[in-house]
């Protein structure tokens, strides 16, 4: 199976020192991952670097300088501030920026996330929702402001649903990394904001040991989506629902319960 990346959470002050150091690793294996860059950031666990410390003087001009070396966008929700504790579609957490609100709610505050990143010369047809949950409304609202995929779902090809291409993440990065004969394409999901020594220490092993199989996201757009019914969509569903009460019940054991 072959792997690509995704970083979530870029923003004009993340923590530019990670980001940079994640960026040279990708750099040197020669892939160009999908990043999310958040419209608005509202959200005071992503506020880490002081604009005026960031080592680029325009955000919004480095962001377009990736996409013009391959890197691929998504519009990273609007303000990534959690709004409810709806689990949504995809339920890998019971926190939402979205899912549980009103579809005319949801539509407004997309379309502004949409318009601020065409104010700064970024058009992308692609969504990654903040905490990977989402509903109907929100998948409703995005193909009525023309968006046509989503960065989220379990599997190991692309697949269409509800009006939308999905392109799967990982399920379990341990599996996939066993299983190197298996076809099809999976995604790792990268925080760099949180990442540590040993996290970029495990990434640089991951990328040498594994750089056959690593391509860049633009290779993953451009798989051919299959078609995914009733039976899929439940199986996907009840899979993250199980992630989600392993991980739940590993934190309360640590005492780390939200």
């Amino acid at each position: 199976m072959k792997i690509s990346i995704r970083m979530d959470d870029i923003t004009p002050d993340m923590d530019w020192a990670k980001f940079l150091r994640f960026k040279a690793l990708c750099d040197r294996y020669q892939i160009k991952p999908l990043i999310g860059v958040v419209p608005d950031n509202r959200d005071p666990n992503l506020h880490i670097c002081e604009s005026q410390e960031a080592p680029v003087e325009d955000f919004w001009r480095y962001i377009r300088e990736l996409e013009k070396d391959g890197w691929r966008i998504a519009q990273h929700g609007v303000t990534h501030v959690y709004t409810t504790r709806k689990m949504g579609c995809f339920p890998l957490n019971r926190l939402s920026e979205f899912a549980g609100t009103a579809y005319r709610q949801q539509y407004e505050a997309l379309k502004r996330g949409r318009d601020i990143l065409r104010v700064h010369g970024v058009r992308t047809d692609m969504f990654m929702a903040p905490a990977h949950s989402f509903d109907r409304n929100t998948l409703k609202a995005l193909r009525k402001l023309g968006f046509r995929r989503m960065t989220d779902g379990f599997g190991e090809h692309p697949y269409t649903r509800c009006g939308m291409v999905f392109y799967p993440i990982s399920h379990s990065q341990a599996s996939v990394l066993k299983n190197r004969g298996k076809a099809g394409y999976t995604t790792f999901v990268v925080h760099t904001n949180m990442m540590g020594d040993r996290d970029f220490e495990r990434y640089e092993q991951i990328f040498s040991a594994h750089r056959d199989r690593l391509v860049s996201y633009a290779e993953v757009l451009g798989a051919a989506p299959a078609r995914r019914g009733l039976c899929g969509a439940a199986k996907e569903y009840l899979m993250a629902a199980a992630k989600y009460a392993l991980v739940d019940m590993k934190n309360r054991v640590n005492g780390r319960a939200v």
